[in-house]
């Protein structure tokens, strides 16, 4: 007869096998709680944090003009080299304010700022999610904690009038890499190096709601 110890280790291996693949389980668009980010990012998002800093330099060199003006405006946002300690934002709600630099398509422009919209950041043990709640383009995903001063973000993108987030690792379009750092006393941004849709980097500020 098999003893109660023998079942238990039993059942541990095949949770084990279950998991064997190269990617963590996710829900909802938001891999569930791991604090290891690398067991969750697929290959092309590890080039993508690998290769920020290409894509941030290739987006800002096409920025001239009155466009080079609404950059220095911002200060430190769109410094590359300004990240300071605490890189999560803590948890709370949000206005956020989305900036698209570089156009990819000939319908963009090479510096597009969008309306404020409203953004949240929520607690799960050694991680944090993060959820932009409105505008037309939606990001969600979780914040892994990476260096004193940056945290890795993995999600998705909802459009439209969708009403769920697409899992992550389930379609490379949706799929989103980045990294967050701070970047002033109560200031925040989301740094999204080459996604698929509209231009080379994208870069969501985030200040808490008064």
């Amino acid at each position: 007869m098999m003893t109660a110890k023998f079942l238990s280790t039993i059942v541990l291996m095949a949770a084990l096998a279950a998991c064997g693949g190269h990617s963590a389980r996710v829900e909802a668009g938001v891999p569930v709680a791991t604090a290891n980010w690398r067991a969750v990012a697929t290959q092309p998002d590890r080039e993508r944090l690998r290769d920020w800093r290409d894509a941030w330099m290739a987006a800002l060199d096409r920025i001239r003009g009155s466009d080079a003006a609404e950059l220095a405006a911002q200060g430190a946002l769109f410094d590359p080299d300004h990240a300071l300690l605490d890189g999560v934002p803590p948890a709370g709600d949000y206005r956020c304010r989305v900036f698209k630099l570089g156009g990819n398509g000939t319908a963009m422009a090479e510096f597009t700022r969008y309306p404020d919209d409203r953004c949240r950041i929520e607690t799960n043990g050694a991680v944090s999610k993060f959820y932009k709640i409105t505008g037309t383009q939606r990001q969600s995903g979780t914040i892994y904690p990476d260096s004193p001063s940056r945290a890795v973000f993995l999600g998705t993108l909802s459009l439209a009038d969708e009403k769920r987030a697409m899992d992550y690792d389930r379609d490379d379009v949706r799929n989103l890499a980045g990294y967050f750092e701070r970047v002033g006393e109560k200031r925040w941004r989301l740094v999204l190096p080459r996604p698929q849709f509209e231009s080379i980097l994208d870069v969501i500020e985030l200040v808490p709601l008064q």
